[in-house]
C-alpha cells in the first residue's frame, strides 16, 4: 500500500491486540465482575446489610449522552421487580429505569438533583441512583453475571 509505512501499521495491530475482551459495539463500556446486571442496562450491589445499591450502567449512560435531570422515586416507596420507577433526562433523550428486584426504597442520591452529571462521570461510584431493602435477598440471583451481560451488550 503506497503511503503507509508496514511497520507502523504492525504496531498499530499490535496495540489494537491488546484492547480488553469487552470491547463492545465501538465503545470501551467499564463492567464490574462484582456486580449483578440486568438486560435493560441497571447495576445492583450487595452491601453487607443485606440492602442493594442501584444504578445504570456505563453503557447505558454512554448511551443517553450528558445527563441533566434524573427523577427518583420515593424513599419508603414499595417497588416491585421490572418497575420503571427513575427517569433519567439527558440531552439526547429521556429514558426509565426499572427496578431490577422488588422491594423498598430505603435511600436515594439526593446529589443527583444538582450534579446529574455523577451518573455520567462515575456511574459505579458517585453515580448510584436508590438504594433498595430487597422483598427478597436471593431475588439477585436472578440476574446477569458481568460476563453475561457483556454478552448481551454485544447482541444488541
Amino acid at each position: 500500500m503506497p503511503g503507509y509505512d508496514p511497520f507502523l501499521l504492525c504496531e498499530m495491530v499490535q496495540f489494537a491486540s491488546t484492547f480488553p475482551e469487552r470491547f463492545n459495539g465501538g465503545s470501551m463500556s467499564e463492567i464490574p465482575a462484582e456486580l449483578k446486571y440486568t438486560t435493560s442496562h441497571e447495576w445492583v450491589k450487595q452491601n453487607e446489610d443485606g440492602h442493594f445499591v442501584v444504578g445504570i450502567t456505563d453503557h447505558a449512560q454512554e448511551a443517553l449522552g450528558d445527563l441533566v435531570f434524573v427523577e427518583l422515586p420515593e424513599v419508603d416507596s414499595e417497588l416491585d421487580a421490572a418497575e420503571n420507577c427513575i427517569v433519567v433526562e439527558s440531552v439526547k433523550a429521556a429514558s426509565d429505569v426499572y427496578c431490577p428486584v422488588g422491594g423498598k426504597v430505603v435511600a436515594i442520591n439526593e446529589a443527583l438533583e444538582d450534579a446529574p452529571e455523577l451518573v455520567n462521570s462515575s456511574p459505579f461510584g458517585d453515580g448510584w441512583l436508590m438504594v433498595i431493602e430487597p422483598a427478597d435477598a436471593n431475588a439477585v440471583t436472578n440476574l446477569l453475571d458481568a460476563d453475561a451481560y457483556a454478552q448481551s451488550i454485544a447482541e444488541e
